[in-house]
């Protein structure tokens, strides 16, 4: 590994816990909301009564960074140094990586892959157990860091383009660009739940897909920039006597363009994927009968606004029809 790198990590590690919010709140949120269409009816009607909590608690990971010093490594993995190519050749276990790589590497240079499969073996057990508070709580946490998984800049140490005169990179990618843009998206999903019979397969491949994205993340910035003074690339934010500067909407449009449908894509693909996660470990947790698990009744009320969420994902007209909820928090039906 490289030493230089190494001693330089724990500086930029303080600083992606503390400045640094993984797939924005809106993004995380939205992934969350969009799984619940995914899932079959015999889990649906559970998860769209606890819809509210599972939007809400979305970004509950990144708060917890706050309190839990362990908390920030959850979220990424530094592909460069497990060594070349490492986002395919990765042990599938938690256990293998840690005797390849030692624990201690592995809690420097983050480890999300592996957070993804520790949280799905809660999940199974919640469900084992049929412990529905567990169950939810669970299933939001796993969301969170599937979704992370899918973050090109979430698998480099390279993380905020700190290293490659790009600063700022990182809310911009994640954060900036879907805020701005997220009422072009097409958050239309045909996906079904699908059984993994390999999860660990299931993550690394989104991670390499992930990871397979970061050239044009770099590059694009360059290109982009090229059209662009400082002055109309960044805007300068004074915050309690000290100069912040951001990338400008102007750019951060500029900048959507150029990477056209990528963002978009990669929200769905991790939408998606958490759907399949929380099927795979309802099915391994003994498919227990969800409706008996249920705090308040699947109603016709309920019944009818999820209907309603269906239609209008199905037409991709949620935000249009104020029914996404990180847009409108007090979208009516399943609260």
């Amino acid at each position: 590994m490289n030493l230089l790198k190494r001693t330089i990590h724990p500086i930029l590690l303080l600083l992606v816990a503390f400045s640094l919010v993984s797939w924005g709140y809106l993004v995380h949120r939205t992934t969350h909301q969009l799984a619940v269409y995914a899932l079959p009816k015999d889990m649906r009607g559970f998860y769209f009564n606890n819809i509210k909590y599972l939007v809400d608690s979305a970004p509950r990971p990144d708060m917890r960074r706050n309190t839990d010093s362990l908390e920030a490594t959850r979220h990424f993995i530094d592909l460069e140094q497990f060594g070349d190519s490492a986002a395919y050749k990765l042990p599938l276990t938690w256990q293998e990586a840690i005797e390849k790589f030692s624990k201690d590497s592995l809690l420097s240079y983050g480890y999300v892959p592996y957070q993804v499969l520790m949280t799905k073996e809660k999940l199974t057990e919640a469900f084992r157990s049929r412990n529905a508070d567990s169950i939810i709580y669970y299933s939001t946490d796993i969301g969170h860091y599937i979704a992370d998984a899918h973050v090109p800049l979430h698998t480099s140490i390279n993380y905020d383009g700190q290293l490659t005169n790009q600063r700022g990179l990182h809310s911009l990618w994640e954060s900036t660009v879907p805020e701005i843009e997220i009422g072009n998206y097409n958050l239309r999903s045909t996906h079904k739940a699908r059984y993994l019979k390999e999860p660990a397969v299931e993550i690394m491949r989104a991670l390499q897909a992930a990871s397979a994205l970061l050239p044009d993340v770099f590059a694009k910035e360059i290109e982009v920039s090229k059209a662009f003074t400082d002055s109309q690339k960044y805007r300068v934010q004074v915050r309690r006597g000290k100069e912040y500067k951001n990338y400008s909407p102007e750019f951060a449009k500029a900048y959507a363009a150029s990477l056209k449908s990528t963002i978009n894509d990669q929200l769905i693909m991790s939408s998606n994927q958490i759907a399949d996660f929380w099927y795979t470990c309802w099915v391994d947790g003994g498919k227990p009968d969800l409706d008996q698990l249920q705090t308040g009744s699947f109603d016709k009320a309920r019944k009818k606004a999820l209907k309603k969420e269906l239609k209008s994902n199905k037409r991709n007209r949620l935000i249009v029809d104020g029914l996404l909820r990180a847009k409108t928090p007090a979208a009516p039906g399943g609260e």
